[in-house]
């Protein structure tokens, strides 16, 4: 199948929680960690992992505050990350036009 470059996927998106914070944060622009973890059905430490990774890349901001006393965490996709995800999502189209 000629085209067909599996490579183009870029892997700091392409696993299925980063996908999914991706995909939210696409829509949402924003998300606490809180509703993040629920909507995903992650555990704490699994999201905390993978939230890491796409900070790393520079595709999410993670933002720390305080709603009275309790510590607020916040992810924000960064122009950057909205650029990849776009690119993401033309590449797998790609992919998926050629099968």
């Amino acid at each position: 199948m000629s085209g067909f470059d599996v490579n183009r996927l870029d892997d700091a998106i392409h696993g299925r929680l980063r996908l999914g914070i991706m995909a939210y944060l696409a829509d949402a622009e924003s998300a606490d960690f809180n509703e993040l973890k629920a909507m995903l059905e992650a555990t704490q430490g699994n999201l905390s992992i993978h939230l890491r990774k796409l900070e790393d890349v520079g595709y999410i901001e993670i933002i720390k505050s305080f709603q009275g006393r309790k510590p607020l965490t916040r992810a924000q996709i960064t122009p950057a990350g909205r650029k990849a995800f776009s690119n993401y999502l033309k590449v797998l189209s790609g992919l998926v036009d050629k099968a």
